[in-house]
């Protein structure tokens, strides 16, 4: 049996449909059509029903999938055992992280790491959904929350903290009522799909649904709005650079979050998967003071500010 055969058939119960997994593996539908009717010719059982709203497994299909994804965690460790046979730093090494530690600390390190290390090439991938190291979706992932499962080698590297902002102008114009700084100002939330993060937990306990002057799915769209003069966001200290940024609510009343190097154990001894690792743990490292805001208090030479 081809394994390719069976890579389709995993891609194909996972997405649910042809055109699913004829875009994850870069193929034509008519392909993955085709090798989905030969497998199933090949053992003579019906493993989809196949009806206008996509793919389902049979019985038989569910029984081969159990199968299936035993094979592929086979042939996934053979592919992580073969990272430790080369000690030359080259290749590819597929790095996960959030888009803003990507844009605003990675990437402008990374003409040094390139002077340095010219035959690695490094693949970053930016969701806010944790791509899987079991499955080989990244080699290296830079995360805030820390793994509790999986054969992972994991280092805590830094602390990063948020606050409350807000533009100068902004908050001067809208003062807050009372004692409480969020009150009589608006704020930039995250949308439902991102309900789950910190800052939007954060939000949903302090801020009602009536103050609320944007939603958006993205960090780099909220520090916009802020920017912008739309309201109040959430924002890591270490991407609040600009002077008219001005933070309302300090790191001390807010929450924080440990920063976490997570390798798989099997690939963690690979000459480039040790460059690409201390190439993160030193950009941390020199961004730590920034990363990790000392506690302040507004000055007392813009009272209206909070």
């Amino acid at each position: 049996m081809d394994w390719n055969d069976l890579r389709y058939f995993l891609c194909v119960a996972r997405t649910g449909s042809l055109s699913g997994a004829a875009s994850d593996l870069g193929v034509s539908v008519s392909t993955v059509s085709r090798r989905i009717i030969e497998l199933e010719a090949n053992l003579r059982a019906t493993l989809f029903s196949r009806s206008p709203t996509g793919y389902t497994l049979t019985l038989e299909g569910e029984r081969v999938l159990k199968g299936a994804e035993m094979v592929e965690a086979g042939v996934f460790a053979v592919e992580r055992s073969a990272y430790g046979l080369v000690e030359q730093p080259s290749g590819t090494v597929r790095l996960a992280t959030s888009e803003n530690i990507a844009t605003d600390l990675v990437i402008p390190a990374l003409p040094r790491f390139r002077e340095q290390y010219p035959l690695i090439r490094l693949e970053i991938i930016t969701s806010t959904i944790t791509a899987e190291l079991e499955s080989q979706e990244a080699d290296i992932a830079l995360r805030v929350v820390r793994p509790e499962r999986g054969n992972l080698k994991i280092r805590r590297l830094g602390r990063m903290t948020y606050s409350v902002y807000g533009r100068r102008d902004y908050l001067q114009a809208n003062p807050a009522i009372g004692d409480d700084p969020l009150k009589g100002r608006s704020f930039i939330a995250w949308d439902r799909a991102h309900a789950h993060l910190p800052a939007a937990v954060w939000a949903s306990d302090r801020i009602s649904d009536s103050d609320i002057a944007l939603v958006t799915s993205s960090l780099p769209t909220q520090i916009a709005a802020v920017r912008a003069g739309i309201g109040l966001a959430i924002i890591p200290d270490f991407l609040a650079t600009d002077d008219d940024l001005v933070r309302v609510v300090p790191p001390s009343e807010m929450f924080s979050n440990d920063v976490w190097l997570v390798v798989h154990s099997d690939i963690s001894t690979s000459a480039r998967v040790r460059a690409v690792s201390d190439f993160l743990a030193d950009v941390i490292a020199k961004a730590s003071s920034a990363l990790s805001a000392e506690p302040i208090v507004l000055s007392r030479a813009a009272p209206s500010a909070a």
